[in-house]
């Protein structure tokens, strides 16, 4: 699985390998999902959000029965939780855009994010 600052820098991918813009990545990768839409880079700011929901649900996966839920898990280092991010993103679009976006909405449809299974990258 690709780091998170990988994903939401990806560009495109050459076959197997996810293809990464390294000087948007070693600029804004530490950034927060809000921190990210306030300076309106709007499609990495979304894919933040589709990073944390991803990597949680893995992590949930992962956790499997018998064990707590809650307890640690992939947000750690700082990062808020997917739905307070998917909030902050949607109340800063709207607020630059004057969109009337939701939570709800096809935002994957809109900023073109999806998750996928890539195990290396290549840094341009």
């Amino acid at each position: 699985m690709l780091s998170r600052e990988d994903f939401i820098f990806t560009i495109g991918y050459d076959g197997p390998h996810a293809v990464v813009d390294s000087q948007a990545r070693r600029r804004y990768g530490s950034l927060s999902t809000r921190e990210l839409a306030e300076r309106g880079l709007y499609r990495a700011a979304y894919a933040s959000v589709v990073y944390a929901r991803w990597a949680d649900a893995r992590w949930a996966d992962a956790r499997g029965p018998g064990k707590a839920a809650g307890q640690g898990g992939p947000q750690g280092a700082g990062q808020e939780g997917w739905e307070s991010g998917l909030a902050a993103f949607v109340e800063v679009y709207n607020r630059n855009s004057g969109s009337g976006l939701t939570v709800d909405s096809p935002l994957d449809r809109l900023f073109g994010v999806f998750p996928v299974e890539v195990k290396r990258a290549i840094i341009l």
